[in-house]
């Protein structure tokens, strides 16, 4: 995937990564015994990579870190060629050794996943780390074809696609299938510290989380006229619902996985208000700012706000609040900031306790576990708590959106869907949204928009 057209003025983990840093050479684990979905007699793990920006070249490189026998980067594919050439050229030169993907072996276009996910043998890798649109058909194509699935956030951009995820994670369980979703702090070892001195009390009861993703941002301007309208919004798909379900979503999803690990629930109900920034200009379907109150059933309360304007405070960070004292459990862009506090003033100098430093970071600690899994048939499979994550997230995005509360229960029985015909576009396909005669696409107006 390209990069977003909006971003935190600050290098994001995958940016900084470049798809960069030094491969491991060697492994307590080499030479461990298949399980019985095995990916060959070699041990060697042969990798599709369905995704060709800079979130699919870093969990490659992370796929190629990662302790435990010998990995390949099989083949490649991305709706757009030019993405999947640059990506395909970055490898051969860098990681040459790891990189066993001929022309034969790299494809473009919209089914180019499923050539890819064919050169596979049951066992092997797929890296689901492209557009969220087609995250769900790619994930119920490679469980058919009998392969383990890494996959992106996002995952899903309406309920059906989340229901659809849910069952093709339970299809995988059945198949011995591993998945390993991409809200990746569930690995941080600092975070599962902190979160094991909050279910043996030490902050009290939790009665209200706080988590913020406030920074600067871009805005879409009109489509030139020479464009394939739908080839330029899946190109920008943060800007459009139908594609990625929001720019809220692409982010702010881990803010929310969060505060629902903290409080160890999903949340009953969502209400929130949003909007756009006076005299915008912006094409695309994004509002600017979200705020969020998700209550849970014992009646606490997470607020969850993001906002994307320049020239604003700007925070980037989860909080807890307990009947005894407060901690954080999150920093910049995912830090590791994981402290407690003597009561609940938030300040460097009140600090009761900090978390042990972390042997890997977060991306990296999460493949080490999905490839021991793979090597010692482990159970792992995150694809229904990744799903539930992802539907708080879009009932937060609806009540916003819509200005009504949205509940869990009808978020997830209901049928509406961005673009019911996803598994059936092609590049000649009229695109799921169009733009009026200003050249902006339809925004989300509370009181008068529906996506639940």
């Amino acid at each position: 995937m390209g990069q977003d057209s909006r971003s935190s003025g600050k290098a994001s983990r995958r940016d900084v990564l470049r798809w960069g840093g030094a491969v491991a050479a060697g492994s307590a684990l080499a030479g461990v015994a298949l399980p019985t979905v095995h990916a060959g007699a070699d041990n060697t793990l042969r990798l599709a990579l369905i995704g060709c920006g800079g979130r699919g070249g870093g969990a490659a490189v992370n796929a190629f870190n990662a302790p435990g026998g010998p990995v390949k980067l099989y083949a490649m594919a991305d709706i757009f060629k030019n993405r999947l050439d640059g990506c395909y050229n970055h490898f051969s030169k860098q990681h040459t050794e790891r990189v066993d993907a001929p022309a034969e072996r790299r494809f473009a276009g919209f089914d180019a996943y499923k050539k890819a996910i064919d050169c596979l043998r049951p066992g092997d890798i797929a890296l689901l780390t492209g557009y969220t649109a087609w995250r769900v058909s790619q994930l119920d194509y490679a469980v058919a074809k009998g392969v383990h699935v890494f996959m992106e956030k996002p995952f899903a951009v309406d309920p059906p696609a989340v229901r659809r995820m849910i069952k093709a994670g339970e299809a995988a369980e059945k198949k011995n299938l591993k998945i390993a979703c991409g809200v990746m702090c569930r690995h941080s070892a600092a975070r599962q510290e902190l979160i094991q001195k909050i279910r043996d009390g030490a902050l009290g009861q939790i009665i209200l989380s706080r988590a913020y993703r406030m920074h600067g941002g871009g805005r879409l301007g009109k489509r030139p006229a020479d464009q394939n309208e739908l080839l330029w919004q899946v190109a920008r798909r943060t800007d459009f619902l139908w594609a990625s379900g929001s720019l809220f979503d692409e982010l702010t999803i881990h803010q929310i996985d969060e505060v629902c690990w903290i409080k160890d629930a999903w949340p009953v109900a969502a209400h929130g208000i949003g909007g756009r920034a006076a005299g915008s200009t912006d094409c695309g379907q994004n509002l600017d700012s979200y705020a969020i109150e998700y209550t849970f059933a014992d009646g606490t309360k997470s607020d969850v706000v993001a906002r994307y304007i320049n020239g604003c405070h700007n925070d980037f960070a989860t909080y807890v609040h307990g009947t005894k004292c407060g901690a954080q459990f999150s920093g910049n862009v995912h830090a590791p900031t994981v402290h407690t506090y003597k009561d609940q003033r938030m300040a460097p100098d009140n600090i009761a306790w900090r978390a042990g430093r972390e042997p890997h970071g977060p991306h990296q600690a999460q493949w080490n576990v999905l490839m021991e899994a793979i090597r010692k048939d482990k159970p792992m499979n995150e694809a229904r708590r990744a799903a539930f994550s992802q539907l708080a997230s879009i009932m937060g995005r609806a009540a916003v959106h819509s200005g009504k509360i949205i509940t869990w229960d009808e978020a997830l029985a209901s049928k509406f869907q961005f673009c019911a015909d996803i598994d059936a576009l092609t590049e000649s396909s009229p695109a799921p949204v169009k733009a009026d005669d200003q050249g902006r696409y339809p925004a989300p107006v509370p009181g008068a928009w529906t996506e639940i």
